[in-house]
């Protein structure tokens, strides 16, 4: 689906836990996230903790939407 939407102009970036998976379809901007129940928190730690998880790796999957790549490219992130 991700190179069906790319292919019809649309600016895409995958977040998933599952990096190998996401490279085989064919995602050209991949941001890792945390796990499958809960890809942007973690709800054993504190609100604010999964606050800033999450605020960081949207905001590494907005700067990815804008980034030029050429082969894919997974995004780092903070652990």
């Amino acid at each position: 689906m991700v190179k069906t939407l790319e292919k019809a102009g649309f600016a895409i970036v995958q977040m998933c836990n599952l990096i190998p998976v996401a490279s085989t379809v064919g995602s050209n901007k991949i941001v890792p996230t945390i796990s499958i129940p809960y890809p942007l928190g973690d709800p054993s730690t504190s609100k604010e903790a999964q606050w800033k998880l999450r605020h960081h790796r949207v905001g590494v999957a907005l700067d990815a939407l804008t980034a030029d790549v050429q082969e894919q490219t997974v995004f780092k992130v903070k652990i």
